[in-house]
């Protein structure tokens, strides 16, 4: 069989497997449901400066303090500002913050995670002694800890959750490439003279993905909300930007009797959260073949 052959049959191979996978993925309601308010999380955020009414930033003290109204959606916080506005760029923010702090984690504790259990030795010993004293830590506590160290901002902010949350990608892939590195096909790759960093990307790496899939997913959902938490705490992003922890936390001085400042951006949070628990759950369950059976 030739080279292009070969290309063009593991194509098909990969898009039938693609097409197994939605098939199953599609089954589960809660996983639809979740990647719909994904979608919809997505959009809002692209098209925020189009959708919203007003300028998030704009203070307008005539209308401070406004209940829910068809004039302001959400009504106003205490500057007058418009908090359905706000929202929605919260949503930009949110988003760009939660995917950061996946994409720097799952980078980093792949790469280590690789390494480790493919060279295996005193290098597997020390990196899985260090992931052992993170993970010691609770992971919003250690996130707590580095945010006070570092200050407020948006790049300590991506450090501090990100550093808690590399361990575990380092542990799940070095379990896996334990797994896939004693096979046939990377012996015979190894055999052929394929060196180590191609094996690693080319032959292992695609076929432990799943798993990497699946807990980024949930991941996105839980760094949307230690994001939160840490601006709400004042550790995170800081006023007058429209993120929603820091929202919830400007309104938590009026929750019982202006209760929609702090509610909204809080509904937000929780829709968010879930959304990406069950899209992850979803994932989990199309993409393991025990599971589909």
């Amino acid at each position: 069989m030739s080279k292009l052959s070969r290309s063009f049959e593991d194509l098909r191979t990969s898009l039938a497997e693609l097409k197994l996978i939605y098939h199953f993925y599609r089954k589960s309601v809660s996983a639809m449901a979740g990647m719909v308010v994904i979608v919809a999380l997505v959009f809002v955020a692209v098209l925020a400066p189009w959708l919203s009414p007003y300028d998030p930033y704009e203070i307008d003290l005539s209308s401070r303090l406004m209940a829910p109204s068809v004039q302001h959606f959400f009504g106003t916080d205490s500057a007058g500002r418009d908090i359905f506005s706000r929202v929605l760029f919260g949503t930009r923010i949110s988003l760009e913050i939660a995917i950061g702090i996946v994409l720097s984690g799952a980078c980093f504790g792949t790469l280590f995670g690789l390494a480790s259990g493919y060279v295996g030795g005193r290098f597997d010993l020390l990196i899985m002694r260090v992931t052992d004293i993170f993970l010691a830590f609770p992971s919003f506590l250690l996130a707590i800890l580095l945010a006070a160290t570092l200050g407020p901002s948006m790049r300590s902010l991506l450090i501090s959750v990100a550093m808690p949350l590399w361990p575990e990608y380092a542990r799940l892939v070095r379990g896996s490439t334990l797994s896939e590195k004693n096979k046939e096909f990377i012996e015979a790759a190894v055999a052929s003279g394929e060196n180590s960093v191609s094996i690693l990307f080319r032959q292992i790496l695609p076929n432990i993905i799943s798993p990497l899939v699946v807990k980024g997913t949930i991941d996105v959902g839980f760094s949307i909300l230690a994001a939160a938490g840490l601006s709400f705490l004042g550790l995170g992003i800081q006023a007058p930007t429209p993120e929603w922890g820091a929202m919830v936390s400007a309104g938590r001085s009026f929750i019982t009797t202006q209760i929609w400042i702090a509610g909204f951006p809080g509904l937000a949070i929780l829709l968010a959260t879930l959304a990406f628990n069950l899209a992850g759950d979803g994932f989990r369950d199309a993409l393991d073949p025990k599971l589909r059976v």
